[in-house]
């Protein structure tokens, strides 16, 4: 597919090196949310790889603990099995306790010294970023690719002020990735399999039953 006019500049200047999309998330459990927005980055910011990391304990939600790491390494196994491009990285939960952007990343550049990095965000969680550990750091070790679902406000370019030279800002603009609206959230998957509802057409069929079959999120007897 070829790039948009207003990415085709930017990306030329990244064609020499490898690159390399991080998309971290509780993924808890995945959906067809995620895997549309990971797959629409892939194909608009031409990226070689999409990695998706599952973290331990989310910075923003310490007292909301996700499903069993096993499990939900096994759901994302299931949903990105057979696309050639999606890996998934074990890299935050091999390393426990809270898991901060800035220390993957950090650690992503030193195993990968070749690849151009690339950090998967929606447009809504801009607002957020100058709450993270060290967004500065985040912004330096990888271009943040934001995510514009279709019909949405304009991202709030404006956090990135004190947190990127001029130039790196208007290549974070002119990669801008639009996304399809789709209304999914791990949240209502969650209600939906308490209540034993279909999940049917909102994750991937092998995770629907994954969860059936392990009775996840399930109220307690």
């Amino acid at each position: 597919m070829q790039a948009v006019p207003n990415q085709q500049s930017a990306i030329s200047n990244q064609q020499s090196r490898r690159r390399l999309g991080i998309f971290g998330g509780s993924f808890n459990p995945v959906h067809y949310g995620h895997l549309l927005l990971a797959e629409t980055c892939r194909e608009q910011a031409r990226l070689d790889e999409v990695w998706f990391v599952p973290n331990a304990i989310s910075p923003l939600k310490q007292d909301q603990p996700p499903a069993a790491a096993k499990h939900r390494i096994e759901m994302l196994q299931l949903a990105i099995g057979g696309h050639e491009s999606f890996r998934l990285s074990t890299i935050e939960l091999d390393r426990g306790g809270v898991s901060y952007t800035v220390d993957t990343l950090a650690e992503v550049a030193a195993q990968q010294p070749g690849s151009e990095l690339y950090f998967l965000m929606g447009g809504d969680s801009l607002v957020d970023l100058p709450k993270w550990r060290d967004p500065q750091r985040i912004c330096e070790l990888a271009l943040p690719l934001v995510v514009r679902r279709h019909g949405s406000p304009e991202p709030r370019y404006d956090v990135f002020a004190s947190l990127l030279i001029a130039e790196r800002l208007q290549l974070v603009r002119q990669m801008t990735v639009d996304m399809p609206i789709i209304e999914l959230s791990a949240s209502d998957l969650r209600r939906r399999a308490a209540a034993g509802l279909s999940l049917r057409y909102r994750t991937p069929r092998a995770v629907e039953k994954y969860i059936e079959t392990h009775q996840l999120y399930a109220e307690p007897a």
